[in-house]
């Protein structure tokens, strides 16, 4: 049955940073529809149960979004928050990404309690990063590192790199904000260093199609430019078949009326590395968006 759009249920995974921007959102929506009767199911998904090998080794995008999906398909939830870099290119057939609010700063960070900056970081320095993408990266402009995998939740993450497991590690800035934790930060890496993933820094909220009170009442957290950049993005994660086994970045901004979207692919041992841009009139819908970064992501694959 259609639910009144008044009691709604959403789903969560249960790390502290998934639960900090979906509160977040959930109080945003609270602000426009004060009489919504708001829940939360929180959902332990595969990515999360996983954490003794790397993300490249064990599966693809859909590891952090798989069981949450299920919640909404089966009706144990209205609506679900993702960080949109886990929503894989292809949703499930019945699902729809209702929202896309915001964005926070899709930058990537260091931190380093011990050097500060990449550039002061000595030759063999040892990197933590869960991220093939982020190995690229650091190892074009700094092939002297040592990238070493590191999964776990960011609690997790700082603290081996407080107890010096490792001297420096690569996290999206967007969490560390959410979790109050800006203040780790020893620089924040230029685009042109670290380009992020597509999706980072934003927010997917997914619910099933045929929910159109749902669809209606989540609309209004809606964000055009941001949910534009995002299907740029996208677009060339869908034309690369991009996964967690494929070193893959595309962001894409707003300047004035026009679109600026870059993006870079490799193989997985950081080989074979190509880069692309496009800047374009403002499109006015995701879906000529979408076009313009499946464009470039097929230049990429050719």
């Amino acid at each position: 049955m259609e639910s009144s759009g008044r009691t709604l249920t959403y789903a969560t995974r249960r790390s502290a940073l998934a639960l900090a921007q979906c509160r977040a959102f959930v109080a945003r929506l609270l602000v426009i529809e004060p009489s919504l009767d708001a829940s939360e199911l929180q959902v332990v998904t595969s990515g999360d149960r996983i954490q003794d090998r790397a993300l490249s080794e064990i599966g693809g995008k859909g590891l952090f979004v798989k069981e949450i999906e299920e919640a909404l398909l089966d009706g144990r939830a209205d609506f679900a928050v993702h960080s949109m870099k886990d929503v894989p290119g292809e949703l499930l057939s019945g699902l729809v990404i209702a929202c896309v609010p915001v964005r926070e700063d899709a930058r990537d960070v260091l931190v380093s309690p011990r050097y500060g900056r990449l550039d002061e970081l000595p030759t063999g320095a040892r990197v933590g990063t869960s991220s093939l993408r982020r190995e690229v990266a650091l190892k074009r402009l700094r092939p002297d590192l040592s990238v070493i995998p590191m999964r776990g939740n960011v609690d997790t993450r700082l603290r081996k790199v407080d107890e010096e497991q490792c001297d420096a590690i690569v996290l999206a800035r967007a969490g560390l904000v959410r979790l109050g934790l800006e203040h780790r930060t020893t620089e924040v890496l230029d685009l042109h260093v670290s380009l992020p993933a597509p999706g980072q820094g934003a927010l997917g909220i997914e619910c099933r199609d045929d929910r159109a009170a749902v669809r209606a009442l989540l609309g209004k957290v809606h964000d055009d430019v941001t949910a534009t950049c995002v299907a740029a993005e996208r677009g060339v994660l869908v034309a690369l078949g991009g996964d967690c086994k494929t070193p893959l970045a595309a962001h894409a901004e707003r300047h004035a009326e026009a679109l600026h979207l870059r993006a870079f692919v490799a193989r997985s041992d950081g080989s074979g590395f190509r880069e692309g841009q496009r800047i374009a009139p403002w499109p006015p819908s995701e879906m000529l968006a979408m076009a313009l970064g499946w464009s470039l992501g097929r230049e990429l694959a050719a």
